[in-house]
């Protein structure tokens, strides 16, 4: 059988049963009991990008075998798979087992395709900071990308919504720079410096709230992230930061326009002002133009992704028309496809007129 990851079956399995493999991390394996209190146990699988839940009822022969594993195994699945309108993928006809050690270490690498990806929006955000101009935030940008690089490059952009798997911090941040070198020409008051700056650090803080290991896709929960929240965290973050590079540049950075400290308090007001509003955790409302383009860059690029996550996994309620995906506002319908001219009469804009 193929070997596919669970967003490939996910999205074939809408069309029909599908048998395939998939390679995958136990995220969570918990005892439990139906109504007629027969045992059970239910995992929890888990990939580069998706999740699915298995159930292993007491009559399989690899009950005993599934109960024993836990967070720190991983598994071939083989099997039928199905698209459940209320349960979402399952599988049917399945054996499991123990993936080798090199096939543990090419799952953790994630499919080459969003490795890909995600190394060349890595490789964007570094190219991204060095067009910085000012010499106090491409330095502030430096430092972070140097010190916590790799923790960044592993980390999520959120726990369930958007992006929200191994590297998906990766994949925001560089596609709301792209945003930013987008309209920053179209409104000269911006200071683009300072807006990509924000953009790098706005979730910064997350590399605790929502860090993900070296060795698994389990996102755990750090003391940290849930004392402080991914705001505070970078507002405290950005601060250390600073205060270690201005002390090797505090004297060429005294006769800077604007000030230092002018820098670094617009730059913090981005940080804590980038979810909006105070009712989503944002400590104060954006009252610059930078700030306000960060708010709504960042809830561009993060629901779209959920739309498109959403047409995968949302349950089909008519012929173009899903089932709503929260935090989305309403019922998804199926986006108009583009135009495509006839053959062979493709007109340019001058011909029309």
């Amino acid at each position: 059988m193929q070997l596919m990851t669970l967003s490939e079956i996910r999205r074939s399995a809408q069309s029909g049963p599908v048998s395939a493999r998939v390679h995958v991390q136990v995220e969570s394996a918990a005892p439990k009991l139906t109504r007629e209190q027969k045992p059970y146990c239910e995992l929890g699988l888990a990939d580069a990008c998706d999740r699915m839940t298995l159930r292993v009822w007491s009559d399989h022969p690899a009950y005993k075998a599934c109960s024993a594993l836990n967070s720190e195994s991983f598994i071939e699945l083989t099997g039928e798979f199905n698209s459940h309108s209320q349960y979402g993928l399952e599988a049917q006809k399945w054996t499991v087992r123990p993936l080798t050690a090199q096939e543990k270490d090419e799952l953790l690498q994630g499919p080459a395709e969003l490795r890909a990806k995600q190394n060349a929006d890595w490789q964007f955000i570094v190219e991204t900071i060095a067009t910085i101009t000012d010499p106090r935030l491409r330095a502030l940008c430096d430092a972070f990308v140097k010190d916590l690089g790799e923790r960044f490059r592993r980390t999520a952009a959120a726990r369930n919504y958007h992006h929200a798997r191994r590297g998906g911090l990766v994949e925001h941040t560089a596609q709301m720079m792209r945003i930013a070198n987008k309209i920053a020409p179209l409104y000269p008051q911006l200071n683009a410096d300072l807006l990509l700056a924000g953009i790098l650090f706005h979730d910064c803080g997350k590399l605790w709230e929502n860090a993900l290991p070296e060795n698994g896709f389990v996102m755990g929960y750090d003391e940290r992230g849930e004392l402080l929240g991914h705001i505070s965290i970078g507002l405290e973050l950005v601060n250390s930061l600073w205060r270690k590079v201005s002390a090797d540049n505090g004297d060429a950075w005294k006769s800077l326009t604007p000030p230092s400290e002018d820098v670094r308090l617009h730059l913090l007001h981005l940080i804590g002002a980038h979810h909006g509003e105070a009712q989503f955790g944002s400590p104060v409302s954006p009252k610059t133009p930078e700030a306000m383009a960060l708010h709504y860059i960042d809830n561009l690029d993060a629901r779209l992704e959920m739309f498109a996550a959403g047409y995968t996994t949302a349950k089909p309620l008519a012929g173009r028309i899903f089932d709503r995906v929260r935090p989305l506002p309403a019922n998804l319908v199926a986006p108009l496809e583009k135009f495509q001219a006839p053959a062979g009469r493709q007109k340019s804009a001058d011909q029309l007129f």
